[in-house]
């Protein structure tokens, strides 16, 4: 559940909010080397990935070559030439729709795609790399001689490169069991698409934490409320500086609540007073804030919920804090 690395959220300027889509597949802001030879829309495409460059590998420190006849030059050329089409025949033979490498991709290499009807894209980063492999069932291969007929990605519908707002998107979609998602935001200003992606992020952590640990408890400020309830019925039965940390304790937890009536629009004052009374009385655990409306409502009924975790993991700190202070008092 790794969203950070999965879960691609693509912010396109343009269009209106209702715009946004999510795309079972990857989306990745690049075009096909040569659109005007290489297709761009094949469905049940085989894909190949690879992390090795397509072009004649340079020397990694300086190197000199020293030519002694006018016709080694053409030799030399020709070396270069070889390599290129040994690497392309190699991959050529799997027969694949789309070659996809993280490195360079020569002209000569473009040449023998473009005759073969193979779609190919450079310099892609190792991240969407990884989401194209997760979503089309790949493998990245660092060296072509290791192909395999299984690092072939089959799980692909359709590739296709569209024209989104004023730049070329390489969507693909439609796969059979993806393992990586794109969502596309659209939206007229940056701070709005900012906004929606902060937002997203939020839930989208919500989400993947209720999944973990599927642990729910009443929302609204129901939760807190009860907390706070039954620290100050606590407090009255300690004496002295023990009951400060439980008095305090108490107001802490009524801050979330008392922001929720605030987000409301709402009296805070005469709110606040009124869920205290009902949190006093016996059963009424359930009684909190509708945030849509602000009344004070029953939150099962209403089917409000708020998750536990962080709740829980507060508690035990309070709880460790409270046995500390009692100790040194």
């Amino acid at each position: 559940m790794d969203i950070q690395k999965y879960i691609k959220v693509e912010k396109v300027l343009g269009g209106q909010l209702e715009d946004s889509v999510v795309r079972k597949g990857v989306m990745i802001n690049k075009d096909v080397i040569a659109p005007g030879k290489m297709r761009r829309k094949i469905f049940n495409q085989r894909i190949i990935l690879l992390d090795w460059p397509l072009q004649y590998k340079k020397g990694e420190n300086q190197t000199n070559a020293e030519l002694l006849k006018e016709e080694d030059w053409g030799v030399l050329l020709q070396l270069e030439e070889e390599y290129i089409e040994r690497l392309c025949v190699q991959i050529l033979k799997f027969k694949p729709d789309v070659v996809i490498t993280e490195k360079g991709l020569s002209d000569l290499a473009c040449h023998y795609f473009s005759k073969a009807g193979v779609s190919g894209m450079r310099r892609l980063r190792k991240t969407h790399n990884n989401r194209i492999a997760k979503a089309c069932g790949a493998v990245i291969v660092n060296r072509p001689d290791e192909l395999q007929q299984s690092d072939v990605g089959t799980g692909g519908g359709i590739f296709e490169v569209k024209k989104i707002g004023d730049e070329f998107f390489a969507v693909i979609v439609d796969c059979k069991e993806p393992k990586a998602c794109t969502v596309l935001l659209r939206g007229p200003s940056k701070d709005l698409l900012n906004e929606v992606e902060r937002n997203l992020q939020d839930a989208m952590s919500v989400a993947r934490n209720i999944l973990k640990n599927p642990k729910l408890g009443p929302g609204g400020g129901a939760t807190q409320l009860t907390v706070s309830a039954t620290l100050k019925q606590k407090s009255s039965s300690v004496e002295g500086i023990e009951k400060w940390p439980y008095e305090a304790a108490a107001i802490a937890f009524e801050a979330i609540p008392r922001i929720v009536a605030q987000n409301c629009g709402v009296n805070v004052i005469r709110t606040m007073t009124a869920l205290q009374g009902k949190h006093a009385e016996v059963e009424k655990s359930w009684i909190g804030i509708d945030g849509n409306t602000g009344v004070i409502t029953d939150v099962k009924e209403k089917k409000i919920g708020g998750y536990l975790f962080g709740l829980l993991l507060l508690l035990s700190f309070i709880s460790f804090a409270i046995s500390i202070f009692t100790f040194v008092g």
